[in-house]
């Protein structure tokens, strides 16, 4: 076991660089309490009367992305761009609030299912990455919006068909596009980085945006199969 980590860490120590470990370090800290924000967020809407869910909260988010997007990192607003991050995830999970609400109301422990599933999704393809070789995922970008933007017809054809198997196969398919997204953002991240690109709160927010992608897909389709396994039961 020992030596089987000793390789494992060697790994990483050979194919990253200090200045961009050091920079990994900062993007995974600044998504975990992107995380932690987003949880808060959703413990507000499910626990307490202060802020819901809505129109508002919405129109909230995407003013504080819009906002984040359109100031440029110059070395002197972090905080100020942290603040922005951070109140973007807060409303994200605000907004997942009736979600979670719809999920716990069929079983609670799908939550929890859900994270920890999540979790080992977003570390295993994120190591994945690192120790694969340079730029071998790049190439994924294309397919995926291709891809995302099949999803989005999909979507929009089933608002008029209501047939349950598109539904289905959006699902799945968003799915395996947000896996697909980790593999591509996180070595997107360290190219950004190696030709210089030293924004990691920007860096966390793509981060974010596949974790909290794959975390509602999955709550989702675990719910589904929760509900189908009763009724057979019934």
């Amino acid at each position: 076991m020992a030596p089987t980590l000793t390789s494992f860490v060697n790994s990483f120590n050979n194919r990253l660089e200090a200045p961009l470990k050091q920079h990994l370090k900062n993007v995974y800290g600044c998504l975990s309490m992107s995380t932690v924000s987003a949880g808060v967020g959703a413990y507000v809407h499910m626990y307490t009367e202060i802020l819901q869910a809505g129109l508002m909260s919405t129109l909230g988010a995407l003013g504080l992305l819009f906002a984040l997007l359109c100031t440029p990192d110059n070395g002197k607003n972090q905080k100020l761009r942290l603040g922005y991050l951070l109140g973007f995830t807060f409303l994200s999970g605000l907004g997942m609030g009736p979600l979670l609400e719809a999920v716990i109301s069929v079983d609670p422990s799908i939550v929890v299912t859900s994270l920890l599933a999540t979790s080992l999704i977003f570390v295993s393809f994120s190591i994945s990455s690192l120790l694969a070789d340079r730029g071998s995922w790049l190439y994924l970008g294309g397919p995926l919006i291709s891809l995302l933007n099949l999803t989005v017809l999909f979507s929009f054809v089933n608002l008029f068909l209501r047939v349950a198997i598109l539904y289905q196969i959006r699902l799945y398919l968003g799915l395996f596009i947000m896996c697909g997204f980790i593999l591509y953002d996180t070595q997107l991240i360290v190219e950004k980085h190696r030709m210089g690109s030293k924004d990691f709160i920007m860096h966390s927010l793509d981060l974010f945006i596949d974790f909290i992608n794959v975390f509602r897909h999955l709550l989702v389709l675990l719910t589904q199969k929760e509900q189908q396994n009763r009724k057979r039961k019934e």
